[in-house]
């Protein structure tokens, strides 16, 4: 099948350093080479990938030095390029929000969209009802509550590459956090918990400009604790080490998280999550089994303490079950297929994402 990824330009794919959707869509191409098909990516020229790559900006938007930029111009310029090489493809699988909606109407049955952001947003149903014909996946259950109306064919979690994470049987004494320095990602609440364990809390983390008000003023006063250490945005290179070595990933967030990534990279590593019984977090997490899903501090405290008794080969086997790039590319695929038959589209209930789901705690 001969398959159009179109990525986002803010981050190479992967991405040199922090990057979610980006990263995701380097190991669905990839998965997809290693299956057979004919991949084209879109995306910046400093991407690394085993499909063909379609160069569409010199450098991805966030690490380009360039004091002035523009996002809109590069998407549009993509976007452009993609609608006039789109007789090339069976399918066009975009993963840039809706910003193709309008260019694509014509052939809006040989897309798919994949969403990865949240849609409890003003704008977005109207935008959604406007574009109805646009088929969608989504990346969890939760993440379709605010848009239950929208096209949704089907419902397929992220998926990685088993190499760059390597199990580690043996892990330090310290708990991680990974991700972003924002009020949502509550980084505040891991410093907490982690205190009142008596732990150690490595914060491996960037901070976006629009966040460096709440750094300055919430965040950066806490790393005076000794048990804090921040070690600011890192890398592939340098994650599976840190993951690894961690007692657990703390993921306190306070947000509809629509899937969160680093809970899967944890995973893959056999460290155990905690998060916070919010967004995809019931659906990513098998509680006993792959971590503990918890409501309040004083629960999370208590599962630091609890941790240790998770089985870590367990922890990689639930990620090599329901979380790998090759799963990821052979539920797509099937979607693929749906729309290169130009037979009825009918949506597919979405699947569990976990066999059975997540037991409570007793």
């Amino acid at each position: 099948m001969k398959i159009a990824q179109i990525a986002p330009l803010y981050e190479a794919v992967p991405p040199r350093l922090y990057g979610g959707t980006e990263r995701v869509v380097a190991h669905l191409a990839n998965a997809l080479v290693d299956q057979g098909h004919e991949v084209t990516l879109f995306a910046s020229a400093d991407t690394q990938t085993r499909a063909r790559l379609a160069p569409m900006r010199a450098q991805a938007l966030r690490l380009d030095p360039a004091p002035l930029k523009s996002d809109l111009a590069s998407h549009l310029c993509m976007l452009h390029e993609v609608r006039r090489r789109a007789h090339e493809f069976d399918v066009l699988h975009f993963h840039v929000d809706l910003l193709h909606f309008p260019f694509f109407e014509d052939m809006a049955g040989r897309t798919l969209t994949t969403l990865h952001g949240r849609l409890d947003i003003a704008d977005l149903p109207g935008a959604y009802m406007r574009w109805n014909q646009f088929p969608l996946v989504s990346i969890s259950r939760h993440q379709r509550k605010p848009l239950p109306f929208a096209n949704w064919l089907a419902t397929i979690p992220h998926g990685l590459e088993e190499t760059p994470y390597a199990f580690e049987p043996n892990p330090g004494g310290y708990l991680a956090f990974l991700g972003r320095i924002s009020p949502e990602k509550r980084p505040d609440r891991a410093i907490e918990i982690a205190r009142r364990a008596g732990l150690p809390l490595k914060i491996a983390a960037k901070v976006d400009a629009a966040d460096a008000s709440y750094f300055a003023q919430k965040i950066r006063p806490l790393l005076d604790d000794p048990l804090v250490e921040f070690i600011g945005e890192i890398g592939d290179a340098d994650k599976a080490a840190f993951l690894g070595g961690a007692r657990a990933l703390l993921f306190p967030i306070d947000w509809p998280e629509p899937f969160g990534l680093v809970m899967i990279e944890a995973m893959a590593c056999g460290t155990p999550v905690i998060g916070w019984r919010c967004g995809s977090v019931p659906e990513v997490i098998e509680h006993g089994v792959s971590g503990l899903i918890v409501e309040d501090e004083a629960q999370a405290v208590e599962a630091v303490h609890a941790i240790g008794a998770l089985d870590r080969r367990r922890v990689r086997q639930a990620f090599e079950r329901r979380y790998s790039a090759q799963a990821m590319a052979s539920a797509y695929v099937e979607q693929y297929a749906r729309l290169a038959g130009g037979g009825a589209l009918l949506p597919q209930e979405p699947q569990e994402l976990h066999e059975p789901l997540y037991r409570e705690a007793a």
